[in-house]
């Protein structure tokens, strides 16, 4: 048996608008007409970036112990992360733990997307980061700024390789995120946190640049901000923005390989499927153009328009668009 991954809610919402798709659906997917409608009611257009070794791969979800690494495959691809080490004062050395979560995802969104935009491996962490995090819906303040400075310490201090069969090259030399930067300074409680905290600037390490450049994926910045707290719905976006808009036919991937690219925060294999099709269908309501269909067998992928091609719909009103 073959069914189309949610296409169902997008026709929804051209048809009727949000509100009464809302009450044709089932309860439980009314979160999905709701990231639908956001998508194809985003007027501004605006695109993120990512490399393509992280539409093949990604980091962990959850977080491991300090001193463990992450080894993550994809098609003809490998990621390693291992931890990073510091020593504080007179005490011996410790691990920082690899980056993981949608927090550390979004960090990376923002490093890639602009040094792209920019031309230049050095970015700006202070108004500019502060912006795109309030567009993503990420507050500075409270739990959220708490977490996105671990995940900021984590990625300056690991050490990231990406293997790719068939290269020359075993892997990058340094394998690092950055070179210098994400650092923080200290503040008195006097000090203006909000403005000061971020006035910094982050150096990308080199290879990592230059790779990025080379191989860039555009995304739709609606589309993140919708996933912005959703870790795996925001890979599977990720890696259906890189694969669907390539495809010459209809391309089947199955179970197997799903979870071994996207089954290592799971568990037990039998809680995979289920974890895996609610994931999958926040990032297909993200994309609205994607042809998706689920079989026994696994996925059936259809070539689609890329995400960031789509034409933008106004889906306030209750008739579908014209034209």
């Amino acid at each position: 048996m073959q069914r189309e991954v949610d296409g169902g809610v997008r026709q929804l919402v051209l048809l009727h608008g949000r509100d009464k798709a809302r009450a044709m659906v089932e309860p439980e997917k009314r979160s999905l007409v709701d990231i639908t409608a956001q998508v194809l009611a985003d007027d501004d257009g605006k695109m993120g970036i990512t490399y393509t070794g992280f539409c093949l791969t990604g980091l962990p979800h959850k977080r491991l112990a300090d001193d463990a690494a992450w080894e993550k495959a994809g098609y003809r691809v490998r990621l390693l992360v291992e931890p990073g080490r510091i020593i504080r004062g007179k005490g011996p050395t410790q691990h920082i733990g690899v980056p993981y979560g949608a927090r550390a995802r979004m960090i990376l969104l923002y490093l890639q997307t602009q040094a792209v935009r920019t031309g230049s491996r050095e970015v700006e962490l202070g108004r500019s980061m502060r912006e795109w995090l309030a567009r993503m819906g990420l507050s500075w303040g409270g739990e959220t700024g708490k977490a996105l400075r671990e995940q900021a310490s984590r990625i300056a201090h690991c050490s990231l390789k990406f293997f790719w069969e068939g290269e020359a090259e075993d892997g990058w030399s340094k394998g690092g995120f950055v070179r210098s930067g994400l650092r923080f300074h200290r503040r008195t409680p006097s000090d203006d946190q909000q403005a000061d905290l971020w006035e910094d600037r982050v150096v990308l390490d080199e290879v990592f640049y230059d790779s990025l450049r080379q191989h860039p994926v555009p995304l739709r910045e609606a589309a993140l901000r919708e996933l912005a707290a959703k870790s795996a719905s925001l890979d599977l976006y990720i890696w259906l923005a890189y694969r669907l808009h390539t495809l010459q036919k209809p391309t089947p991937v199955r179970w197997a390989a799903l979870m071994q690219q996207f089954g290592g925060n799971y568990g037990r294999p039998s809680s995979f499927r289920p974890n895996f099709d609610k994931a999958l269908a926040s990032a297909v309501a993200a994309y609205p153009d994607a042809r998706v269909e689920s079989t026994e067998e696994g996925l059936l992928l259809h070539p689609s328009r890329s995400p960031v091609a789509a034409r933008v719909y106004a889906v306030t009103a209750s008739k579908p668009p014209t034209g």
